[in-house]
């Protein structure tokens, strides 16, 4: 099996002609199908695709991590590439979610930025399911991750809101996209709410497979205590994680630790980052 990991869109650009954008989404090939995981706030997915030579038409699925519009801002202009596209995720993609920034006097909305009817109109169709999504037999979009371990948890600032009033969330929407692979697991991660090694221990009880090999992505490390940070570390290399490319919403600190920690491993996946495997 060959794999081949793009970043279209990241908080930071790799390389000197693509746009950064603080969001997030990767095209995943794999043996000829092709999944992009989230599409980024704007428009630096579909212009970075272009620049990069990357044809998003034959993108056979879009898969959205969760529904905050730095992850979903790009469906628009995405959408205007891909042409008819399957949208796989969660019901709750589509709550009215918002943050309660510090020193704010009201909330933010941070959801979906646009109708389901509008995207509908530019060839979208959703596919919402709680449930894993098998996209082939090597392929899955998780669904619902369950919280198992202790140290993890949902930012507290999170809320939907419901008719008047706003209440917590926690983000049931927050998924991953698994390929199985014969050298182990490829962990593709949105923005891991529901926790990292939540995630990773998931990925693990709905394929089968122990062994994960890499790990690309969002990891929401930059807000994580001392505490979670080690417990954290401590896990991934239990569970033997080879490769661990980091983005977004982990964090430069936490980035540089984890570089500290998992040495050639480590990579700070950026907007061009391309990466194949096995290598």
């Amino acid at each position: 099996m060959k794999i081949r990991l793009i970043t279209l869109s990241e908080n930071t650009a790799g390389k000197t002609d693509v746009l950064a954008e603080w969001g997030l989404s990767i095209l995943a090939e794999v043996d000829g199908v092709k999944i992009l995981m989230d599409t980024g706030p704007g428009i630096s997915a579909a212009v970075n695709a272009i620049k990069l030579k990357v044809d998003l038409a034959a993108v056979n699925n879009i898969v959205l991590s969760h529904g905050h519009l730095d992850h979903t801002g790009g469906l628009r202009d995405v959408l205007g590439l891909t042409g008819q596209a399957e949208i796989i995720a969660h019901p709750e993609a589509w709550a009215a979610k918002c943050v309660l920034r510090p020193d704010a006097k009201a909330y933010t909305f941070i959801g979906i930025p646009y109708r389901r009817e509008m995207l509908e109109g530019l060839g979208a169709s959703f596919r919402l399911s709680t449930e894993p999504v098998w996209i082939s037999d090597n392929i899955v979009a998780t669904g619902e991750i369950p919280m198992i371990t202790p140290y993890e948890k949902v930012d507290s600032n999170l809320l939907v809101k419901d008719g008047n009033a706003f209440v917590p969330d926690t983000v049931p929407d927050d998924q991953a996209l698994i390929i199985k692979a014969d050298f182990g697991l490829v962990v593709i991660l949105g923005c891991a709410h529901r926790g990292l090694i939540n995630t990773l221990l998931y990925a693990r009880k709905l394929t089968g497979v122990e062994r994960i090999h890499t790990v690309v992505g969002g990891t929401h490390l930059f807000r994580a205590s001392p505490e979670q940070f080690e417990l954290t570390i401590a896990e991934l290399k239990k569970l033997g994680v080879k490769r661990l490319g980091v983005s977004h919403c982990t964090g430069l600190a936490a980035g540089s630790r984890l570089c500290q920690e998992f040495g050639d491993g480590f990579f700070f996946n950026n907007a061009g980052t391309i990466v194949t495997l096995p290598e």
